[in-house]
C-alpha cells in the first residue's frame, strides 16, 4: 500500500503534489505511475495530516483534496484505491468514484462513519489511536499496551459487524506512533503475531518517529529502518504494509525471502 498524501502538511511529503496552493493532477498521475511501476498494489489517498500536533481540516477541504485525486487515479490506472479518512462524506463520495477500501485512523468513531462504511460495502481498516492527532503524543500511557490495543480493535470490529460490515471485510491496524512511546511501539511490534491471530493486519511504520528513535535518522533517511520493520511485520502476520518507499520495501522483502528459501 503506497501512501499518497494530498495534503500540504503531512510529516514526510506534505505539499509534494501541489503547484503553488493547488493540487496538481499531472503530479498525481506521475507519482502514481512511479508507485505502480515500483510495485504498489494499493494507493492510499489521504487528505488530512494526522501527524502529532496536526491541525484539524474542514470537511470541504478534505473533499476538495481527496475526490479529485481518486478520480484521476481511477481514470488513469488499474490499481486499487484506499481512502484514508474519518469523514463519512469523504467515504461515501470516494466509494461512488470507485474506491476499493476505507482506512480510518479514528476507527470509524465519528458520527455516521460506521453506518456509511456499511453502506459502501467496502473492506475497512480499523486503527487504534490513544487520544487525537493533536494530543496523542502527550504522555501516552498503558498498563498492557498489547492487550489494550487488541481489546479496542476487537471491540471496534464487533461494533462494525453490528452496523452491517461483514467481519471478513475488517482489517486491523495497531496504530504505530498514534499515542504510543517507542517502548509501546516496540512491544506492539514484538506482539504482532498475537493480534494477527484475530484478523488480517495492515501495518504502517514507514518513516515514523519510532524509526528515527531507533536509528537516529531524520525523516527522509529512514528508508532502511522502515523496510526492516516492515519485513518483521510481514514475518509476524501483517498482510499489507503501508509505505512511502515502495521500491526499497519490495527489495528488502525479496532479499529476505530469497534467503529464507
Amino acid at each position: 500500500m503506497a501512501i499518497l498524501n494530498v495534503t500540504p502538511d503531512s510529516f514526510s511529503d506534505g505539499g509534494a503534489l501541489y503547484s503553488g496552493s493547488a493540487l496538481d493532477g499531472g503530479l498525481i498521475v506521475d507519482t502514481v505511475a512511479r508507485l505502480v511501476a515500483e510495485g504498489a498494489n494499493i494507493i492510499d489517498v489521504g487528505g488530512e495530516s494526522t501527524r502529532p500536533g496536526a491541525a484539524a481540516v474542514t470537511e470541504q477541504a478534505e473533499l476538495d483534496r481527496v475526490l479529485p485525486a481518486v478520480e484521476v487515479i481511477k481514470a488513469n490506472f488499474d490499481v486499487a484505491v484506499s481512502i484514508d479518512t474519518s469523514t463519512p462524506s469523504v467515504m461515501r463520495e470516494g466509494a461512488c468514484l470507485g474506491a476499493d477500501m476505507l482506512n480510518d485512523v479514528r476507527a470509524f468513531t465519528r458520527e455516521g462513519a460506521l453506518a456509511t462504511a456499511a453502506e459502501t460495502r467496502l473492506p475497512i481498516c480499523v486503527m487504534h489511536m490513544q487520544g487525537t492527532p493533536n494530543t496523542m503524543q502527550i504522555a501516552p500511557s498503558y498498563h498492557d499496551v498489547c492487550a489494550e490495543v487488541v481489546d479496542f480493535l476487537l471491540q471496534r470490529r464487533a461494533e462494525a459487524s453490528r452496523a452491517g460490515v461483514a467481519e471478513d471485510r475488517v482489517w486491523l491496524d495497531p496504530g504505530f506512533g498514534f499515542g504510543k512511546t517507542l517502548e509501546h511501539n516496540l512491544a506492539l511490534m514484538r506482539g504482532l503475531s498475537g493480534l494477527a491471530d484475530h484478523a488480517p493486519l495492515l501495518i504502517g511504520v514507514s518513516k515514523k518517529r519510532m524509526i528515527g528513535d531507533v536509528t537516529a535518522r531524520e525523516v527522509n533517511e529512514r528508508v532502511v529502518g522502515s523496510a526492516l520493520f516492515g519485513y518483521h511485520a510481514l514475518q509476524n502476520g501483517a498482510r499489507i504494509l503501508r509505505v512511502h518507499d515502495v521500491k526499497s520495501t519490495r527489495d528488502a522483502i525479496a532479499t529476505f525471502l530469497a534467503l529464507d528459501q
